[in-house]
């Protein structure tokens, strides 16, 4: 599914020149607080057993605090894509401003 995620979404760079890639330390200051919060919110309810992932749905990869390495994906894929579907209709809709 993340395969789709990015597929869906990275033609918009190219296609529309959307430049989010080009600005890769902007996107890293967007996503990186966020997957933090998640990160530790996911490492915590698996650690108390709230939480869990069925191994037969996941590739085995676990990185820090037992979190399969979907989940990082997850967490980075989703947001890049939801800047990319934005940037995209602001290059679209020229008359969109953005708030400083």
């Amino acid at each position: 599914m993340i395969g789709f995620t990015i597929f869906g979404s990275i033609w918009l760079e190219f296609v529309l020149k959307v430049k989010v890639l080009r600005r890769y330390k902007q996107a890293i200051k967007a996503i990186l607080p966020v997957s933090l919060i998640f990160i530790v919110w996911d490492a915590y309810a698996i650690s108390a057993g709230h939480w869990w992932f069925d191994k037969e749905q996941i590739l085995g990869i676990f990185g820090p605090f037992g979190i399969p390495l979907e989940e990082y994906l997850f967490f980075t894929v989703v947001p890049l894509a939801a800047i990319l579907t934005i940037e995209a209709v602001r290059t679209v809709k020229k008359h969109w401003q953005v708030y400083k």
